[in-house]
Protein backbone atom coordinates (compact mmCIF):
# COMPACT_ATOMS: atom_id res chain seq x y z
CA UNK A 1 0.00 0.00 0.00
CA UNK A 2 1.51 3.43 -1.07
CA UNK A 3 0.97 6.56 0.95
CA UNK A 4 -1.08 9.27 -1.00
CA UNK A 5 1.26 12.01 0.49
CA UNK A 6 4.27 10.33 -0.98
CA UNK A 7 3.05 9.78 -4.53
CA UNK A 8 1.19 13.21 -4.96
CA UNK A 9 3.67 15.32 -7.40
CA UNK A 10 5.68 17.73 -6.20
CA UNK A 11 4.38 21.42 -6.13
CA UNK A 12 5.55 23.44 -9.02
CA UNK A 13 8.62 25.98 -8.23
CA UNK A 14 6.67 28.69 -9.88
CA UNK A 15 6.93 29.94 -13.28
CA UNK A 16 10.14 29.81 -15.76
CA UNK A 17 12.45 32.54 -15.79
CA UNK A 18 12.33 33.23 -19.50
CA UNK A 19 8.38 33.91 -18.97
CA UNK A 20 9.12 35.95 -16.00
CA UNK A 21 11.69 37.94 -17.74
CA UNK A 22 9.48 38.85 -21.23
CA UNK A 23 7.28 42.38 -20.14
CA UNK A 24 4.66 41.01 -22.53
CA UNK A 25 4.26 38.10 -20.83
CA UNK A 26 4.05 39.32 -17.61
CA UNK A 27 1.44 42.37 -19.52
CA UNK A 28 -0.60 39.88 -20.62
CA UNK A 29 -0.81 37.59 -17.32
CA UNK A 30 -1.96 40.77 -15.43
CA UNK A 31 -4.28 41.63 -17.82
CA UNK A 32 -6.03 38.41 -17.55
CA UNK A 33 -6.17 38.51 -13.81
CA UNK A 34 -7.44 42.12 -14.19
CA UNK A 35 -10.27 40.94 -16.54
CA UNK A 36 -11.62 37.51 -15.58
CA UNK A 37 -13.51 39.17 -12.75
CA UNK A 38 -15.09 41.87 -15.07
CA UNK A 39 -15.58 39.49 -17.38
CA UNK A 40 -17.73 37.77 -15.00
CA UNK A 41 -19.80 41.08 -13.69
CA UNK A 42 -19.72 42.05 -17.81
CA UNK A 43 -21.37 38.13 -18.65
CA UNK A 44 -24.01 38.47 -15.70
CA UNK A 45 -25.20 41.30 -17.49
CA UNK A 46 -25.25 39.84 -21.36
CA UNK A 47 -22.44 41.94 -22.42
CA UNK A 48 -19.22 41.38 -23.25
CA UNK A 49 -15.40 42.94 -23.36
CA UNK A 50 -16.07 45.17 -26.57
CA UNK A 51 -19.43 46.19 -25.25
CA UNK A 52 -17.37 47.66 -21.92
CA UNK A 53 -14.62 49.14 -24.10
CA UNK A 54 -18.21 50.93 -25.98
CA UNK A 55 -19.11 52.44 -22.89
CA UNK A 56 -15.69 53.76 -21.71
CA UNK A 57 -15.22 55.72 -24.80
CA UNK A 58 -18.91 56.87 -25.16
CA UNK A 59 -18.33 57.81 -21.26
CA UNK A 60 -15.02 59.91 -21.25
CA UNK A 61 -15.81 60.99 -25.24
CA UNK A 62 -19.24 61.65 -25.74
CA UNK A 63 -21.34 61.55 -28.73
CA UNK A 64 -18.88 59.76 -31.58
CA UNK A 65 -19.43 58.78 -35.30
CA UNK A 66 -19.17 55.48 -35.33
CA UNK A 67 -15.80 55.24 -37.81
CA UNK A 68 -14.67 57.50 -34.98
CA UNK A 69 -15.64 55.56 -31.91
CA UNK A 70 -14.30 52.46 -33.63
CA UNK A 71 -10.73 53.66 -34.70
CA UNK A 72 -10.48 55.02 -30.86
CA UNK A 73 -11.17 51.88 -29.56
CA UNK A 74 -9.09 49.89 -32.16
CA UNK A 75 -12.41 47.65 -33.01
CA UNK A 76 -13.10 46.28 -36.25
CA UNK A 77 -15.71 48.92 -37.58
CA UNK A 78 -18.29 45.67 -38.92
CA UNK A 79 -17.69 44.24 -35.99
CA UNK A 80 -18.23 47.99 -33.74
CA UNK A 81 -21.85 47.40 -35.83
CA UNK A 82 -23.11 44.15 -34.52
CA UNK A 83 -21.59 45.28 -30.75
CA UNK A 84 -23.77 49.01 -31.33
CA UNK A 85 -26.84 46.57 -32.67
CA UNK A 86 -26.48 45.06 -29.01
CA UNK A 87 -26.58 47.89 -27.08
CA UNK A 88 -29.06 49.26 -28.86
CA UNK A 89 -31.11 46.31 -27.84
CA UNK A 90 -30.57 46.95 -24.32
CA UNK A 91 -31.74 50.70 -25.01
CA UNK A 92 -27.87 51.67 -23.64
CA UNK A 93 -26.84 53.45 -26.94
CA UNK A 94 -28.64 55.37 -29.58
CA UNK A 95 -27.90 56.59 -32.96
CA UNK A 96 -28.63 60.20 -34.25
CA UNK A 97 -27.73 61.95 -37.98
CA UNK A 98 -24.72 64.36 -37.48
CA UNK A 99 -27.00 67.59 -38.07
CA UNK A 100 -23.21 68.91 -39.62
CA UNK A 101 -23.21 65.70 -41.76
CA UNK A 102 -26.46 64.07 -42.66
CA UNK A 103 -24.30 61.19 -43.87
CA UNK A 104 -23.04 60.22 -40.49
CA UNK A 105 -24.73 58.89 -37.50
CA UNK A 106 -23.41 59.72 -33.90
CA UNK A 107 -23.38 57.18 -31.30
CA UNK A 108 -24.27 58.20 -27.91
CA UNK A 109 -24.91 56.77 -24.59
CA UNK A 110 -28.69 56.96 -23.69
CA UNK A 111 -30.16 57.84 -19.84
CA UNK A 112 -29.99 53.87 -18.49
CA UNK A 113 -26.83 53.44 -20.50
CA UNK A 114 -24.78 56.62 -18.89
CA UNK A 115 -25.95 54.74 -15.52
CA UNK A 116 -24.73 51.30 -16.35
CA UNK A 117 -21.16 52.89 -18.37
CA UNK A 118 -21.08 54.99 -14.44
CA UNK A 119 -21.48 51.21 -12.93
CA UNK A 120 -19.22 49.21 -15.14
CA UNK A 121 -16.28 51.61 -15.18
CA UNK A 122 -16.60 51.83 -11.01
CA UNK A 123 -16.91 48.25 -10.63
CA UNK A 124 -13.64 47.67 -13.12
CA UNK A 125 -11.72 50.09 -10.74
CA UNK A 126 -12.96 48.63 -7.90
CA UNK A 127 -11.75 45.15 -9.11
CA UNK A 128 -8.22 46.62 -10.30
CA UNK A 129 -7.42 48.00 -6.71
CA UNK A 130 -8.21 44.63 -5.56
CA UNK A 131 -5.97 42.69 -8.13
CA UNK A 132 -3.61 45.23 -7.65
CA UNK A 133 -3.41 45.58 -4.15
CA UNK A 134 0.25 43.86 -3.73
CA UNK A 135 1.19 47.38 -5.28
CA UNK A 136 1.43 50.32 -3.17
CA UNK A 137 0.14 53.96 -4.84
CA UNK A 138 3.14 54.99 -6.61
CA UNK A 139 4.14 51.57 -7.98
CA UNK A 140 0.97 51.81 -9.15
CA UNK A 141 1.53 54.55 -10.73
CA UNK A 142 4.61 54.19 -12.42
CA UNK A 143 3.00 50.78 -13.97
CA UNK A 144 0.01 52.77 -14.83
CA UNK A 145 2.34 55.09 -16.67
CA UNK A 146 4.51 52.86 -17.94
CA UNK A 147 1.91 50.68 -19.48
CA UNK A 148 0.55 53.79 -21.27
CA UNK A 149 3.67 54.73 -23.09
CA UNK A 150 3.94 51.42 -24.32
CA UNK A 151 0.27 51.53 -25.91
CA UNK A 152 0.43 55.61 -26.94
CA UNK A 153 3.41 54.71 -28.95
CA UNK A 154 2.00 51.81 -30.28
CA UNK A 155 -0.98 53.76 -31.23
CA UNK A 156 1.05 56.30 -33.12
CA UNK A 157 2.76 53.77 -35.55
CA UNK A 158 1.53 53.35 -39.22
CA UNK A 159 0.13 49.99 -40.11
Amino acid sequence: MTDAATDAAPPPQGRPPTLLGLPSYLAGHVSRIGRSTLVGELASRGLRLPHFAIFAGLHDFGSLPHNELADRLGLNRSHLVGYLDELEDKDAIERSRDSSDRRRQLISLTLPGEELASELIEYARSGEATDLSVLNTSELATLTKLLRRVVEADDGRER
